[in-house]
């Protein structure tokens, strides 16, 4: 990706996310129009119109449908570079949020859509000095936002009903343990569940299978540990939960399209002076 990147995409139907996602940029969604559940490291937030949400680097997130058909959306991405070194830190605060995400009122949604069509339209036509008038609206936004944030309390997850707390604890559960033997029969054991009524509601309020959430959160932090330790594969293999490396080299190459060891050698390049 390039350091910085916004597009606005409108959808007709009913659509939900295929997979995991999480990268190593910042990314910003503003819902124009219609509803999206989106589960964002450990909570489903439900967005409507006017709401702008912030994912934080490597923060594992997806949107999916609410039953609602059609919605349109403007999704911005950027990496630290894009950002002067001298940015206030309330711009980050939306990022470092457990809340994550904040609904607008009309006078706040008029101010962040003339940003970003303003940020779209820069984008798209590349006038002289484009990227110095992206990267002013970009802090003026992060601004806004970050005031917001820091004003009102965030968002308790008292909030949702018991269902969901019931899952919510279950993702942390997998969170804090994905090192150790995790499977859907020994959770649902220990909650006092059936699997198959594990198995049917984590999907539902998660928008993941049970399966597929624990691999993301153990591969995001097999991805940290290529990254930033000289760990050899298979010890990052164990650290991460799997006993078995060829199983680990599966479910990364799957997920992330490389080995490990090739994401490790393009990070490292990427990482060099």
């Amino acid at each position: 990706m390039d350091l910085f990147l916004i597009e606005q995409v409108k959808r007709t139907g009913h659509f939900t996310m295929s997979a995991h996602h999480f990268h190593p940029y910042y990314e910003i969604y503003y819902l124009l129009q219609g509803e999206r559940d989106y589960f964002i490291k450990d909570r489903t937030h439900p967005i409507k119109e006017g709401g702008i949400v912030f994912i934080d680097k490597y923060e594992l997130h997806k949107t999916t449908d609410t039953g609602v058909a059609n919605h349109e959306r403007i999704l911005l991405q950027f990496e630290d570079q894009w950002l002067s070194p001298f940015v206030d830190p309330v711009c980050y605060t939306p990022f470092q949020s457990r809340s994550k995400w904040i609904a607008l009122n009309s006078e706040e949604k008029q101010a962040v859509e003339k940003l970003l069509f303003a940020m779209l339209g820069e984008y798209r036509d590349k006038p002289a000095g484009w990227k110095t008038n992206v990267q002013a609206m970009l802090t003026q936004l992060l601004i806004l936002a970050g005031r917001r944030f820091m004003e009102e309390p965030e968002n308790s997850p008292e909030q949702a009903n018991p269902l969901q707390r019931k899952i919510y604890e279950i993702v942390e559960h997998i969170n804090s343990r994905y090192m150790d033997e995790i499977t859907l029969g020994s959770v649902a054991e220990e909650h006092y569940i059936s699997p198959y009524y594990l198995s049917r509601k984590f999907k539902e309020v998660t928008g993941f299978t049970f399966v597929e959430y624990v691999n993301s959160v153990r591969i995001k932090e097999a991805q940290k540990l290529l990254r930033e330790t000289d760990l050899k594969i298979i010890q990052i293999a164990e650290q991460v939960g799997y006993e078995q490396i060829a199983h680990f080299g599966r479910v990364f190459k799957q997920m992330m399209r490389v080995s490990p060891l090739e994401y490790r050698k393009r990070t490292k390049r990427k990482d060099s002076p």
